[in-house]
């Protein structure tokens, strides 16, 4: 079941142009450091570059094989803003805002909602 939360730091994305893959594809492992731990910057065919988490790919030396759907939409959010949380993966929720965008939205700029036990 997904968990709700509220964003206590708004944050804008750095990347317009997501790199969309699904389980099979193969990419280009580069060399780009990601200040948060347990992500790789990869190259799918096309040339389009993105940030995915190391967990979604297979690595096969300076190359790998993504291993499920994946989508590197980073959500735009305000402080204030509700959304559900449906996954948490290297430091970042896959999540989905009111007007029923998804996107990822790092840990650190969410604060978690209690729910009735």
């Amino acid at each position: 079941m997904s968990k709700k939360g509220i964003v206590v730091f708004s944050r804008a994305s750095d990347y317009p142009d997501p790199v969309l893959l699904i389980a099979g594809d193969e990419v280009e492992i580069g060399t780009k450091k990601s200040p948060w731990p347990g992500w790789l910057w990869i190259t799918a065919s096309g040339d389009k570059s993105g940030w995915i988490p190391e967990a979604f790919v297979s690595r096969r030396g300076a190359r790998g094989v993504v291993l499920r759907y994946y989508d590197a939409t980073e959500l735009d959010v305000e402080k204030g803003e509700e959304l559900v949380l449906h996954e948490e993966v290297a430091g970042w929720f896959w999540c989905t805002n009111k007007a029923g965008r998804r996107g990822w939205v790092p840990v650190e700029n969410v604060t978690l909602l209690s729910t009735p036990e």
